[in-house]
C-alpha cells in the first residue's frame, strides 16, 4: 500500500512518497525512501520495494533524447526495455500464460512525468501531475484542487496528508525530491 504524487514544474519533476510499507495484517515505516533520483531520472515507485531496488541500484538505463518530441517512443520503447531487462535479471519479472509483469511507477525525466503501469505501458498525463498506488485517486482529487499554487513540495505534501488520512496503507514521514530536469 503506497502513495506517490508527482508534478512537472518550471522544467523539473517533482516527486513524493509516503514511508509506509503494509499488508492486510502489518505494517512498517521503511528507511528506504520510495523516490529516488538516478542520473536523469526521478522515480518513485509502488508494487514492490524490490522491483524500485531493482530499478535504483541494477542494470543500466538509457541515456533519454533531448527532443521532447522523440521522449515518448524512447520511455515505451528504449527505458521500458531497458526496466524489463533489470527485473528480469533481479528475478522481478513475472510471466503468467506468456504475459509480462512488472510494477507501476511514476518516473520524471527531461522535465516530464510519465506514469508507467505494471503492463509496461507508458502514460503522461495532460494535466502536468499524477498519482500511483493505493492512495493515487485521493492524491489527484488535492493536486487538482491545489492547481494555482506554484509550491509543488508543498502540494505534493498536503496531497500525501489528504491521501494519508483516506487512503489505506498510506503513513509519513513523506519523502519529497526533486530531479528529472529539462537541459
Amino acid at each position: 500500500m503506497t502513495a506517490i504524487a508527482g508534478i512537472e514544474y518550471g522544467g523539473t519533476v517533482f516527486i513524493g512518497a509516503d514511508s509506509q510499507a503494509s499488508s492486510s495484517y502489518e505494517k512498517a515505516t521503511r528507511a528506504d525512501a520510495k523516490v529516488f533520483v538516478r542520473g536523469p531520472y526521478i522515480i518513485g515507485f509502488t508494487t514492490s520495494y524490490r522491483m524500485g531496488q531493482l530499478l535504483q541500484y541494477a542494470g543500466t538505463l538509457p541515456i533519454p533524447p533531448t527532443s521532447p518530441n522523440a521522449l515518448h517512443g524512447f520511455m515505451v520503447c528504449d527505458f521500458m526495455e531497458a526496466a524489463r531487462s533489470i527485473f528480469k535479471d533481479g528475478g522481478f519479472l513475472k510471466i503468467t500464460n506468456g504475459e509480462e509483469t512488472g510494477g507501476a511507477f511514476l518516473v520524471g525525466v527531461r522535465g516530464r512525468l510519465f506514469h508507467v503501469e505494471s503492463d509496461g505501458q507508458v502514460g503522461r498525463n495532460r494535466a502536468g501531475f499524477d498519482a500511483a498506488g493505493t492512495g493515487a485517486q485521493v492524491i489527484l482529487g488535492a493536486l487538482h484542487e491545489s492547481r494555482t499554487r506554484t509550491d509543488a513540495p508543498e502540494r505534493i505534501r498536503s496531497a500525501l496528508r489528504a491521501a494519508e488520512a483516506w487512503a489505506p496503507g498510506v503513513g509519513a514521514p513523506f519523502v519529497i525530491k526533486a530531479g528529472g530536469a529539462r537541459d
